[in-house]
C-alpha cells in the first residue's frame, strides 16, 4: 500500500504530467510571466464556470480578502462581521484594515457561521459579513443575504475551501458559492480543491463598478501606468500558476466527485458508531469535502489522533485554538466561554486524509485503524 498522505499533490499531477508540463513549458518559452495572456484565459474559464461576470485573479487568498473589503470602502472602526471558527486569515486582513472585528459563534452542525448570532451582532456601524464556507459547505447564505439586504450590509464570501460547491435556494435556482453575496474570494494554495503550484487566489463580483474598483487596487490602485487614483496593493496571479489552473480546471468536477466518493466511504464505515459524528450534510449545498471532518465522542481525541499518527496514517486539528483565545486578537476583550461551539469544537474536530488520490485499501486502513481505536 502506497503511504498514506493527507494531501497527495504528486499522484495528482503524474496524472495530468504532460498537460501541465506543456502548460508550464509554454509559460517559460513566451516568458511572459507577468500578466501573459494564461491569466486572462484562466479568468475567462472561472467566469464560465462560476456563471459570475467578473473574475479578479490575484497574488493569494488572503490578499483576496483584503482587497475585497478595501474596494467596499470600509473606514476605520467600521465594524465586520465574521465566525470565530475559521483559519486565521479571514480576521487577520480585518484587523489590518484597522476595522473593527467582530466575532459570532458557529452552528454545532454544519461548523459555518449561525445567521442567528450574525443578527444579535449588527449594530448601526456594522458595514460587512464575511461568511466562511468552512471545509467545502456553504454557510445558510439565504438567510445571510435577507439579514444583509435587511440591515444594508455587504456580504463578502470566504470560499477558499468551498470552490465548485452549489448553493440551491428555496425558489429552485442554483449559484456557485462565491457568487452570491457582493463579493466572493478563493485561494488556490496548492492543497485547495483547485490548488495551483504555488500561491493564488481571485475575487468573483457580479458588480461592475466593483470589479473596475477590485482591479485598480490589485495594481497599486492605478488604472493607467504611473497615474495612482487611490491606494492600492501589488497582488497579481502570476502566469505559471495560471497555467496549471487552466489544466486543473477541467478536472475540477472529477476531482470533487473523488472527494465525495472517499467522503461516502468514509461514512459508511462510521455511521454507527456512537464515538465519532461524521460530517453533516447541508440539504442546500453540495458538500464539495476540502477536508473530512469527524466530531469525537466519549474518547479522549489527541489520544485518538496519536493512534492514528502511529499506525501511519496523518490527520490534523483544524483548528486546535479558537480565534478569541488567540494572543493576538486578546484586545478584543473576549474571553473562555464566550464561543462555547467553537470551544467545543477545537476540542473534538478531526480531519482526516481527504484528496483525491486516496484508494479503497487506504481508505479501508484508516476506517478500520480508527474502528479498533474508539471500540476499545
Amino acid at each position: 500500500m502506497e503511504q498514506i498522505k493527507m494531501v497527495d499533490l504528486r499522484t495528482q499531477y503524474l496524472r495530468i504530467k504532460p498537460e501541465i508540463d506543456k502548460a508550464i513549458n509554454n509559460v517559460i518559452e513566451t516568458t511572459a510571466f507577468i500578466r501573459g495572456p494564461v491569466v486572462k484565459e484562466f479568468q475567462k474559464k472561472l467566469e464560465n464556470y462560476l456563471d459570475v461576470k467578473h473574475v479578479i485573479p490575484c497574488g493569494n487568498g488572503t490578499d483576496a480578502l483584503q482587497i475585497a473589503l478595501m474596494a467596499l470602502g470600509l473606514k476605520q472602526g467600521d465594524e465586520v462581521i465574521t465566525a470565530n471558527f475559521t483559519f486565521i486569515a479571514t480576521v487577520e486582513v480585518i484587523a489590518l484594515l484597522g476595522l473593527k472585528l467582530k466575532l459570532v459563534d458557529v452552528k454545532p452542525d454544519t461548523f459555518n457561521i449561525c445567521p442567528e448570532q450574525i443578527e444579535k451582532a449588527i449594530t448601526p456601524n456594522t458595514k460587512a459579513i464575511v461568511p466562511v464556507h468552512v471545509f467545502g459547505q456553504s454557510a445558510d447564505m439565504e438567510k445571510i443575504m435577507q439579514i444583509a439586504e435587511k440591515h444594508n450590509i455587504h456580504v463578502v464570501e470566504d470560499t477558499a475551501q468551498a470552490i465548485g460547491s452549489d448553493y440551491f435556494f428555496d425558489n429552485g435556482t442554483t449559484k456557485k458559492l462565491g457568487t452570491i453575496g457582493t463579493i466572493g474570494c478563493t485561494s488556490f494554495f496548492p492543497s485547495k480543491n483547485l490548488g495551483a503550484y504555488g500561491d493564488g487566489g481571485a475575487m468573483f463580483t457580479n458588480d461592475d463598478k466593483i470589479a473596475t474598483k477590485l482591479r485598480q487596487i490589485i495594481n497599486h490602485g492605478s488604472r493607467i501606468k504611473y497615474y495612482h487614483d487611490e491606494i492600492g496593493v501589488n497582488s497579481r496571479l502570476d502566469s505559471i500558476q495560471a497555467a496549471v489552473l487552466n489544466v486543473k480546471i477541467k478536472y475540477l468536477n472529477k476531482y470533487m466527485e473523488a472527494r465525495q466518493k472517499a467522503a461516502e466511504f468514509y461514512d459508511n464505515a462510521f455511521a454507527d458508531n456512537q464515538n465519532i459524528i461524521i460530517p453533516f450534510r447541508n440539504k442546500k449545498s453540495t458538500h464539495v469535502f476540502h477536508q473530512y471532518t469527524l466530531k469525537i465522542k466519549n474518547i479522549e481525541r489527541d489520544s485518538l489522533k496519536k493512534y492514528i499518527n502511529s499506525k501511519g496514517i496523518p490527520a490534523a486539528i483544524y483548528y486546535p485554538v479558537p480565534l478569541h483565545l488567540q494572543k493576538a486578537y486578546k484586545y478584543l476583550g473576549y474571553k473562555k466561554n464566550d464561543f462555547p461551539i467553537t470551544e467545543e469544537l477545537t476540542r473534538t474536530v478531526l480531519s482526516l486524509p481527504m484528496h483525491t488520490e486516496l484508494s479503497k485499501k487506504q481508505l479501508e486502513f484508516i476506517t478500520n485503524t480508527i474502528l479498533e481505536f474508539v471500540n476499545k
